[in-house]
């Protein structure tokens, strides 16, 4: 699985290098200020990335859980666990976004 960044992301980062800097430095920051595992704070960040509706942010959270061995139905069950949370639409949105990196691997 390719872990290519968006262009526009990337050409942000490129013009405000410091910025890029910062988010990469807080990234970092956060992944390693608690006992929550890689694979597991991608479900997390994958479950949140529906709720605000971020199809981008839901392929990046999908496929880096995937590489970090998180089983597809782990993907869809963190999506689906929060959907009293979220409501059924933002869930059944980000299933269909998952299903294009669950695919992509096969």
């Amino acid at each position: 699985m390719a872990d290519e960044l968006p262009d526009h992301y990337v050409s942000i980062r490129e013009r405000y290098k410091e910025f890029g800097n910062a988010l990469s430095d807080l990234g970092r920051i956060t992944d390693q200020s608690g006992p929550i595992d890689h694979k597991h704070s991608h479900l997390i960040q994958l479950a949140a990335s529906a709720a605000i509706r971020s199809e981008g942010a839901v392929h990046s959270h999908a496929r880096r859980a995937l590489e970090l061995g998180a089983s597809p139905e782990e993907l869809y069950h963190a999506l689906i666990i929060v959907t009293s949370t979220i409501g059924f639409p933002n869930v059944a949105a980000a299933i269909s976004w998952v299903d294009d990196v669950v695919m992509d691997t096969k």
